[in-house]
């Protein structure tokens, strides 16, 4: 049997191995946080707690389908792969979030109901500070200045959709217009704004949202002109908004930017939320900004154009969950395909949250946080030094059985195992930044699990260089024969193994699925390791006389069986193979 093609460069695939080392950790030490230490699950750091208590329209309970559906989109949310160790569990009639660290605000970031609908705007203003007067300008209309706060730059792609800066900046104030404006141009007077009355004091507190809720509508969803404008002199943005995620999208809205820096007369909901097919996160860097890319389906394409269409050089807003993310204005029309994108005062991290949350859909219900309260390690650094511990002790026995049976082969399969600990480590710390992997103590289970399934790799391949030799061949011919036997044999081992974590994976939860990954990851690195690493290190050794010795390679008892079989009889036609 001819040696396999791939053995023949071993110094080839030394290096390629070498340089994907050096790609993981320039990974690891030039990007992201520059951290080479990797994340820690609940078990092993402790985490933040956050309750969320659902708010229903008419306070009443929620049913128990509502929360089910609830937990099951942000378990998306926070651990759409599985493996980043967070925790979301119904406690009543309360859903309780648990996330690794002390992230506290990514925690009630995933009580997002996430309703977002795209609606006109009929006008903006700021909001009252200090009791004073609101300033006049024309809302809706076009700035004469096109890079203006509030707009969205000229430049760019004419096809390209609409976007433009967030509604976070001013709007520009051209002077009022002299004739009655139309409704969508009108100034807001400058009125006094109703005095709220106190609930009464018998109300239950699920009676008492409830009346918040309908008052809210009553006043910020009105069809009313009068109506609208005192809702826009009261709107104070500094307030909890009551009708967060409640606002009925076919009437118009009169709240805030996600800042608080202007207040919004918004039309009837145009698109909505559930006509987005997907949503990604990145950086605009023609703009300098970042960013959530949004996809229509078939029919949210289509609504999309009609409304740029018929919104050329107006705005159009953003709402999520009640709140304008980003008023842009459509500076051509009609906007044709099937993107978008929205601009805000994202960072990279609030950008990748916003796109997370609106690709996993709206929540069902609307809910209140708690104070986000610190969760301490169940089982805490103890835990995580014993694991270590079993770890080295494993990876010391197998060292000294491939040393005390295979003399200095053993190394060769020492060095493999180093090579490998270093890939998976680098592998761990920027799983932990791209996909939020957190390790925990069912994660390095998985690690030692590996550990033995890379040594039966080298036992497997160091047997098949010894039925070579007792067939009468040398180690040098031997080692690339015994390599071609025992690829096939490891490849249907990994194959096996690689296929019982993916089904694992695939049907188990929490901090099995964790296990299942961490095995997987280790299998595929395993067959790596064999093919760029052990594998051309033994094509080396049986090149160099020194390992050729009985004494170096331990297997002087195989040569001198083949050589009594030599003497004692003529070796069977089949055995010459």
């Amino acid at each position: 049997m001819p040696p396999s093609q791939g053995s023949a460069h071993p110094f080839r695939l030394l290096g390629v191995y070498a340089a994907l080392l050096a790609v993981i950790y320039a990974l690891v030490f030039f990007t992201g946080d520059h951290s080479p230490k990797p994340k820690l699950g609940i078990d092993l750091q402790g985490g933040t707690r956050v309750t969320l208590t659902a708010r229903t329209p008419d306070g009443n309970e929620p049913s128990r389908e509502s929360l089910q559906k609830a937990q099951e989109i942000i378990e998306n949310r926070v651990n759409g792969l599985g493996v980043s160790g967070s925790e979301v569990v119904i406690d009543g009639t309360n859903l309780v979030i648990t996330v690794p660290g002390e992230e506290s605000q990514q925690a009630r970031a995933l009580a997002t109901t996430a309703k977002l609908y795209i609606r006109p705007v009929l006008g903006a203003t700021q909001p009252q500070t200090g009791g004073a007067a609101p300033q006049q300008p024309v809302p809706g209309a076009p700035s004469a200045d096109p890079n203006a706060p509030g707009q969205a730059p000229t430049t760019g792609d004419p096809n390209a959709p609409a976007t433009g800066d967030p509604a976070t900046g001013d709007p520009a104030t051209p002077a009022p217009e002299a004739t009655t404006p139309a409704p969508q141009s009108r100034v807001f007077p400058a009125q006094a704004p109703p005095t709220p009355t106190p609930p009464p004091a018998d109300l239950t507190p699920a009676q008492q949202q409830a009346k918040e809720i309908a008052d809210a509508k009553a006043l910020r969803q009105s069809t009313d002109q009068n109506m609208q404008q005192v809702a826009v002199m009261s709107m104070d943005c500094a307030k909890p908004d009551p009708l967060a995620g409640n606002d009925d999208p076919a009437l118009p809205l009169v709240t805030c930017s996600q800042d608080g820096t202007e207040v919004f007369l918004l039309g009837p909901s145009r698109i909505d939320g559930q006509e987005i097919a997907d949503a990604t996160s990145g950086f605009n860097a023609q703009q300098a900004r970042h960013e959530v890319n949004l996809e229509f389906r078939s029919t949210g394409t289509d609504a999309w154009a009609a409304l740029t269409g018929e919104y050329v050089n107006k705005r159009v807003a953003f709402v999520l969950d009640s709140k304008v993310v980003s008023a842009p204005q459509v500076q051509q029309g009609p906007q044709l395909g099937g993107s978008t994108s929205i601009s805000g005062s994202f960072t990279a991290d609030s950008a990748s949250e916003l796109a997370n949350t609106l690709k996993y859909g709206s929540l069902p219900l609307s809910f209140t946080t708690s104070e986000a309260e610190t969760v301490s390690a169940t089982l805490g650094l103890a835990a995580l030094k014993a694991g270590l511990l079993a770890g080295a002790v494993g990876l010391l026995a197998v060292l000294l059985y491939c040393l005390f049976v295979y003399r200095m082969l053993g190394f060769l399969a020492g060095f493999s195992l180093i090579a490998a600990g270093f890939a998976v480590y680098g592998i761990i710390v920027l799983l932990g930044r791209w996909i939020g992997f957190t390790l925990d103590l069912a994660g390095i289970a998985g690690l030692i699990i590996g550990i033995g399934l890379t040594a039966d790799s080298f036992v497997v391949f160091f047997e098949r260089i010894k039925d070579e030799m007792r067939e009468g061949r040398s180690f040098r011919s031997a080692v690339p024969r015994g390599w071609a036997r025992a690829q096939r044999t490891n490849l249907s081992g990994k194959t096996v193994s690689l296929i019982a974590s993916v089904v694992l994976y695939l049907l188990a939860a929490g901090q099995v699925k964790g296990f299942a990954f961490t095995l997987g990851v280790t299998t595929v690195l395993d067959v790596i390791v064999l093919y760029l690493v052990t594998a051309p290190l033994l094509m080396l050794a049986a090149r160099s006389p020194f390992w050729a010795k009985p004494s170096v390679n331990g297997l002087g008892s195989v040569q001198q069986i083949a050589r009594e079989r030599g003497a004692g009889q003529v070796r069977p036609k089949e055995m010459s193979r």
